[in-house]
């Protein structure tokens, strides 16, 4: 699970970064609808990845179904965000057809991370 501690950081380290830019770059470059778009991505890939950081920190105690989770957020977190950074960029609305996979990853990565808690008995260390 060190792998999605690793991964989270340097989710989370874009997600500051993708925020940065939209609020220092961005703001003067793309009408506000676009920036808002932008903003909803950065702050979706902020949430996955400190959940990302959670699960990684957990070690091996959520099992298959911790792991599923994460790759869920992966998955959410590169078409969700991904798409509304490319929409907001872009202009080009076809991306936004996207987003709703990442979202439905989403969704599946918090139903597995439920699974994995009803699951893990060492789970906080109870």
């Amino acid at each position: 699970m060190r792998k999605f501690l690793e991964v989270g950081a340097l989710l989370a380290f874009l997600g500051v970064a993708a925020g940065a830019f939209g609020a220092h770059w961005l703001r003067e470059r793309v009408p506000a609808e676009m920036l808002e778009v932008f903003r909803t991505g950065a702050l979706y890939q902020m949430i996955h990845a400190l959940a990302l950081v959670a699960l990684g920190a957990s070690g091996a105690r959520l099992g298959s179904w911790g792991e599923r989770s994460a790759w869920l957020f992966i998955a959410g977190t590169v078409l969700f965000s991904g798409s509304l950074y490319a929409l907001a960029l872009s202009g080009v609305r076809v991306w936004g057809a996207v987003t709703p996979l990442g979202g439905i990853c989403f969704l599946a990565g918090w139903l597995c991370l439920f699974v994995a808690a009803r699951q893990s008995d060492d789970l906080l260390g109870t």
